[in-house]
């Protein structure tokens, strides 16, 4: 089962973005698997630094895009950006030094809660946004 089923609510009208919101999505639920498969710490930890490095270069994409139309919510969305990265960083840090109890529930809710959030708030905004 899928931990992010993709919907058209999730779309920007930015076709580069939603592009690779797809892939992301793709990868969460890839790194999902991967975890109830309960793959090797190491495997696991490839997977969260792959996840960590394709989510930055996406939001330096859409951040990028954002900037070129002069979006007026750039700095809350930037925040809420840096927010995710920040949180993916703490279950990367307990799950290297062995402190997460249940990083698999912990990465679940984070990545799951706030993708879900984010597109419907942040990301519906921008599509709504003049110039999408």
């Amino acid at each position: 089962m899928a931990l992010i089923e993709w919907r058209t609510e999730f779309e920007t009208g930015i076709a580069e973005v939603d592009h690779e919101h797809r892939e992301l999505v793709e990868l969460i639920n890839a790194l999902h698997r991967e975890i109830d498969a309960a793959a090797p710490k190491p495997a696991v930890a490839a997977f969260l630094g792959e996840v960590l490095s394709r989510i930055s270069a996406h939001f330096a994409l859409e951040e990028s895009a954002m900037r070129r139309r002069r979006y007026d919510a750039y700095v809350e969305h930037k925040a809420d950006h840096e927010k995710l990265l920040d949180d993916l960083r703490d279950i990367m840090d307990a799950h290297h030094d062995d402190r997460a109890v249940d990083y698999a529930g912990d990465l679940k809710r984070a990545v799951q809660d706030w993708f879900v959030a984010h597109f419907k708030t942040h990301d519906a905004r921008l599509h709504r946004a003049p110039g999408a």
